[in-house]
């Protein structure tokens, strides 16, 4: 036992005489020393610049200034870490019973970056001095594994740079990072703080088996972020190289204010496409910033839409979607649903004060590129209503084309295209055919004109240019027209006209018309419009201002079975604002119409009885072929000569 015991003093004092040996050598050396092991076991360069100094009770620590650990041979960026000043402690007791427990590690103002390639090189594994093993590694099975934990990590002020290949550059300024992982075989905290466009964006997230997400493998993760204006908070598993599979949930009450801090921009959305958000979704995210959504729902702040979702997520998001919707809002993409709101909209067209004068904002437009299939139970766009209609989205550039498929509306069916281009000023246009459509309504959404009832086909194509609905209006061009079948006109009676020539009111009903139409500078005009009557055949020709809210049409219908057989016609001029506009016949017109044959014989006969006349009172001689002004300008030519000579007489 004595032996025992003097073996053991033994021990103890050989152990005392090392460790004061250690302490007692210069700062500079320790830091040399330590800047050699790491050296060794990470297989980078790395220097200390500035002091060391240390701690030994009871936490053994040391601090340095100006420390870097230099980055991959293969690396475009310079170190990957490089701080003014770092510090490192571990429990001094802990250390004495063989564990490693790291009580906290600090760094001040560090740039930290950050590499990865499409080969699967990450930056951030490193190998020993000879390259041939890296920190990832398992423990090999002969090695008893030493425990370690981390109980605070803090990052004050940092820059982050992440460079993936194949992905736009992501830079943070300003970074603050803390990290809790208290048990080797535990989960770790995170919570960091950012400020991407100078607001408060944070970060809170739990990983499970935090170990083992360090070395590539996937781990339960719980990550939310917090920013003015909404959260987005996600939910499943996920490994170190950026790959998701979780759900997620995205709630914005002001989605512009939330992306604008993430260091995106402001987007002003429309109303009801997404200004304010709550979404829900099965996500999966790849390294290479491939997001794809699964069970989609998205209440848009109005609209929600349900489906799946594909999205590249490096520049301009690339969008690929099928959606589906119950009734669809889109008023706010033609700024009518705005102008409604300020007491505009189609009350102030039909009152005649003129389009909507506040400037559209098209920025929205910009958000994204891509292509979207959609199904809807109703489409409101504004100027045109819809049933239930399948079309397709696509936009490119701030140009975004609605294609029209298989769209109910009006009593029958839509096809064609809406077009909004904001790449070079903004531009609306579309190309529109309609079959057996109710025009009632058709043209009561489209121009306010609620007089015209029937049924029938019509094609549409316009262009306007404009950053407000009134100047766009005052801009359109195009053409088209119109086929009805039985129909009718309120607020005049043919019947009424051509039997009184005083219109007040009334209904006609027509067998069918046919018109075709140009539109340039706002103006639509028409010259061929053909009304058939039961008793009557009707033509017209005019122009309609859209841009004024005016029209001037003349339409001269014909009764078939009076006047003999020429018929009776009684031109009537349509004018003023279309809401309300003058109906009235124009008499004048119709007498030169109707009566041309008998108002020139009258003339004939009134020219005759001039001339007997004339010729009694002047005794005049006409010459053959000579008309009676001329036989008028002789005869006086001849009694001013005669008086001329009698002077001479």
């Amino acid at each position: 036992m004595k032996w025992i015991v003097r073996i053991i003093g033994v021990l103890v004092l050989l152990v005392v005489v090392a460790v004061v040996g250690i302490l007692m050598l210069p700062a500079d050396k320790i830091a040399q020393i330590a800047t050699d092991q790491l050296r060794k076991v990470t297989g980078r360069e790395v220097t200390i610049s500035g002091d060391v100094g240390m701690t030994f009770w009871p936490v053994l620590g040391v601090s340095a200034e100006g420390l870097e650990v230099g980055n991959a041979d293969w690396a475009k960026e310079g170190a990957m870490l490089s701080t003014r000043s770092a510090a490192i402690g571990v429990d001094a007791s802990a250390l004495l019973r063989g564990e490693i427990r790291i009580t906290n590690i600090e760094a001040q103002s560090p740039t930290i970056r950050l590499e990865s390639r499409a080969d699967g090189r990450t930056s951030w594994s490193f190998s020993d001095a000879a390259g041939t093993a890296t920190i990832e590694t398992e423990t090999a099975p002969e090695r008893t594994a030493q425990p370690i934990s981390l109980q605070r990590l803090s990052i004050t002020d940092a820059t982050l740079i992440y460079d993936a290949e194949g992905a736009d550059r992501v830079f943070y300024e300003g970074v603050d990072l803390s990290l809790d992982w208290p048990d080797i075989n535990g989960a770790a905290d995170i919570a960091a703080r950012l400020h991407p466009n100078g607001e408060p964006v944070t970060l809170d997230a739990r990983i499970e088996r935090f170990a083992t997400f360090l070395t590539g493998e996937i781990s339960p993760l719980r990550a939310q972020i917090a920013a003015p204006g909404g959260s987005l908070l996600v939910a499943g598993r996920g490994t170190l190289q950026g790959a998701i599979a979780a759900d997620m949930t995205l709630k914005t009450d002001s989605t512009s204010a939330f992306l604008n801090a993430l260091g995106a921009g402001p987007v002003d959305l429309p109303q009801g496409l997404g200004r304010t958000t709550n979404v829900t979704a099965k996500m999966t995210l790849t390294p290479d910033r491939k997001l794809t959504l699964r069970d989609l729902v998205a209440d848009l702040g109005g609209n929600t839409l349900r489906g799946g979702v594909d999205m590249e997520l490096n520049g301009t998001p690339q969008i690929t979607a099928q959606l589906s919707a119950g009734a669809l809002d889109l008023r706010s993409l033609t700024g009518s649903e705005d102008a409604e709101s300020n007491g505009g909209g189609d009350t102030a067209a039909a009152a005649g004060t003129g389009w909507p004068t506040d400037r559209i904002d098209a920025s929205g437009l910009a958000a994204f590129n891509g292509s979207i299939g959609l199904s809807a139970d109703s489409i409101d766009l504004g100027a045109l209503t819809l049933g239930k209609s399948r079309f397709n989205l696509t936009n490119d550039r701030s140009r975004m084309v609605f294609g029209l498929r298989e769209v109910a509306a009006y009593g029958g069916g839509l096809s064609g295209e809406f077009v909004m281009n904001n790449g070079n000023g903004l531009s609306v246009g579309g190309k529109l055919t309609a079959a057996g459509v109710q025009i009632n309504p058709l043209l009561s959404d489209l121009a306010d004109l609620t007089r015209f009832t029937g049924t029938g086909d019509a094609r549409l194509s316009f262009l306007g240019v404009g950053n407000t609905v009134d100047q766009i209006m005052r801009s359109l061009k195009g053409d088209g027209a119109i086929t009805l079948g039985r129909g009718s006109i309120e607020g005049i009676d043919l019947d009424q006209l051509l039997g009184s020539f005083d219109v007040k009111g009334g209904t006609t009903v027509f067998d069918s018309v046919n018109a075709s139409y140009t539109i340039a500078g706002g103006i639509l005009r028409n010259d061929d419009l053909l009304m058939l009557l039961p008793n009557f055949n009707t033509t017209g020709s005019g122009q309609i201002n859209l841009g004024a809210q005016t029209l001037d049409y003349t339409v001269v219908p014909k009764a078939l079975r009076v006047n003999g057989d020429r018929g009776l016609a009684v031109p009537v001029r349509i004018s003023g604002p279309w809401a309300g506009p003058s109906v009235k016949p124009d008499l004048s017109a119709a007498v030169d119409l109707n009566f041309a044959a008998e108002r020139k014989a009258a003339e004939t006969r009134a020219k005759a009885k001039i001339e007997e006349k004339l010729q009694e009172e002047l005794g005049l001689q006409r010459q053959e072929g000579q008309s009676v002004e001329d036989a008028v300008k002789d005869s006086v030519e001849d009694k001013l000569k005669r008086e001329l000579f009698k002077i001479f007489d």
